[in-house]
Order: structure tokens, then sequence, then C-alpha cells
């Protein structure tokens, strides 16, 4: 795999934040609203562990072992850990114990299971409801008719702190963003604790500037920071 350089990821990771700054100052939004997650599935850790010196602090993995062999080469770093992919149920426990983040929750037993598997000593899970907001068939996620109820269910569950949904829309579906952002704002009443439910994680390197317009709170970007992905490994 081709090794790049602390300055191409200087340049690349300058260019996200000036588009996310960008996107922000056309919506009136603050950029300080917006969080950068760094999505660095099938990149080595050598490449988060430049991000960081960089001042990435939030990454995004997708596949679980590699994820659990990047947390403990970079045990050293103070890294926020965000997993991104599909949530099988028999992986809960590591998910539970080694992530700050889950993105994608999509039925009430898996949030029981982390919740139950989260350790006393450690702090609340926070997880997002991965929506298919588009229906689209191929996609996880529950349906947006089903997000009311499985907030008021999840939010009253002990060691995980519900914070928002996620969605991954169609390219073609220019309107996903803003019914993922109505549906936050219809569902927020049914939270146990409202003021928790401040996340609106949608938006990857080709349409970033949509999903910040309807109001995304973080954007997950892979391509754009660490250049193409490398397939040739799970």
């Amino acid at each position: 795999m081709r090794t790049l350089s602390m300055n191409h990821f200087k340049d690349a990771r300058n260019q996200v934040l000036h588009q996310i700054q960008v996107a922000c100052e056309q919506a009136q939004r603050d950029p300080a609203t917006v969080q950068l997650l760094a999505v660095s599935k099938t990149h080595p850790d050598s490449a988060l562990r430049e991000m960081y010196q960089l001042g990435q602090r939030a990454f995004g993995e997708n596949y679980l072992q590699e994820a659990l062999d990047k947390i403990e080469a970079l045990d050293d770093l103070d890294i926020e850990w965000h997993f991104i992919g599909h949530v099988q149920r028999n992986k809960t426990k590591l998910l539970a114990e080694k992530f700050d983040w889950v993105h994608g929750v999509d039925r009430l037993i898996i949030a029981e299971r982390l919740s139950s598997q989260r350790l006393q000593t450690q702090p609340p899970l926070n997880l997002c409801i991965q929506v298919n907001i588009d229906h689209q068939d191929s996609k996880d996620g529950c349906q947006p008719e089903d997000v009311a109820q499985l907030v008021e269910e999840i939010s009253q569950l002990p060691q995980v702190r519900l914070r928002g949904i996620m969605v991954i829309p169609a390219p073609d579906q220019i309107t996903a963003f803003t019914d993922a952002k109505q549906l936050f704002e219809q569902v927020k009443s049914h939270h146990q604790q409202p003021q928790d439910w401040d996340t609106l994680s949608m938006g990857m390197s080709g349409d970033l500037q949509q999903a910040i317009a309807a109001g995304a709170s973080i954007v997950r970007i892979g391509t754009a920071l660490f250049g193409a992905r490398d397939y040739a490994k799970p």
C-alpha cells in the first residue's frame, strides 16, 4: 500500500476543514457545530497516528477486528473511537468495552446488549440510531416510522447515551438529508433526556456541503483525508 506523507495528510485535512468552514458559512452555521470524523477503514495505524499529530482526535472504523488492532496499536493516543459499521449481535461486548461511540444501532436488542455489556467503570456509551432514510433495500437501518418508539425505549437504558441518528442516503436522494433533519427534530420529544439529542451523523467526502446545509453535526470523511481505500485487505 502506498504510504502518504505527513504533508499530504496536512494538506488533505486542511482542505476538508476549509470545505466544512465554507459550507457552514453558506448555511449560516458556526463551524464549531460540525465535527470531522476521520473514517480510517483499510488504512494503516501509521496513517491515523499522523492524522492525530495534525490535531485529529475522532476516528471512525467499519470493521471490528481491524478497529481492535488499531485501538491496541494506538493505545498511547487519546483517540475518540467511533464504530460506524453494521452492528452484529454477537459482537456487542467488544463494541461496548472498546468504543466511545456506536453509530449503527437499528434494533432495541442491540442497544440493550451494549448497555448491559458496558463496564460500570466506563462513561455511558454514545449511540446513534441508524435510519434507512430513503428506504434502500440494500442498506441497514430501521425505518423512519420506527424511530420515535426506538428512541423512547433506548433512552431509558442505563449505560448508554442516545445522541441522535445516522443516515447513509443513496447519492441520488437529494432530499434525504433534509428528511433526516426533519425526522431528527420530530422525535426529539421522545427522548428521556432531550438535551442529549444533539447528533446528526451524515455526509461523506462527496456530499459534505449538502449534509451540512441540512444540519449535519458529524461528517464522516474518509477518501478526502486518506486517499483511496485498499480493499485488498479486509
